[in-house]
């Protein structure tokens, strides 16, 4: 564990994020949280009026050893749409937008690298408006949040939303699955 290393991304609901993320080998834990905003310690309730500045984010503690930082944002790309400003879906609001919040200069060129190569390729039809900007803090959400997919994934939400995020997770990055 002393060589894990810290990832801080927001990309839409923080419930499909998170339950995506703990999926992958490599990755030893996944937190539920709120970032990129100015308000100390927000609630869901202060997040979800869009006046925090903040988005519902995933910070995750990885092993770079298994799983590469680049990797977890292929991931990141492939599983959210990274052009739609300020929402994912039925989700509308700036604590949905897409982030990328690199806590160190290797992250910060390695989040560029992949955001040019994905517009290079033209892989979305529209512009991707991913923010990679310098981490400040994270906020952990309500214990309600946290492993809110593997707590409720017979709710509607999570079949409809997260379910399919699932299956192509595991279509399109199979040998990064955690096997248990």
């Amino acid at each position: 564990m002393m060589n894990n290393e810290t990832a801080t991304l927001a990309g839409g609901c923080f419930w499909c994020t998170e339950a995506v993320f703990r999926k992958l080998k490599g990755v030893t834990h996944v937190t539920s949280g709120y970032s990129g905003g100015w308000k100390e310690n927000p609630t869901y309730h202060d997040v979800s009026n869009g006046q925090t500045g903040h988005a519902e984010a995933i910070q995750i503690e990885f092993d770079p050893t298994i799983i590469s930082f680049e990797t977890l944002l292929e991931v990141f790309f492939t599983l959210h749409n990274p052009t739609t400003p300020n929402q994912q879906g039925n989700d509308i609001g700036p604590q949905y937008r897409s982030a990328i919040f690199y806590h160190n200069s290797k992250q910060k060129n390695i989040a560029e690298k992949i955001k040019k190569k994905i517009i290079s390729e033209k892989i979305y039809n529209n512009s991707v408006v991913t923010e990679i900007t310098p981490f400040t803090a994270f906020y952990r959400a309500e214990t309600y949040h946290q492993r809110y997919y593997e707590n409720n994934n017979t709710q509607p939400y999570c079949r409809l939303i997260i379910d399919p995020k699932i299956t192509k997770l595991s279509k399109e990055f199979a040998d990064q699955l955690d096997e248990h």
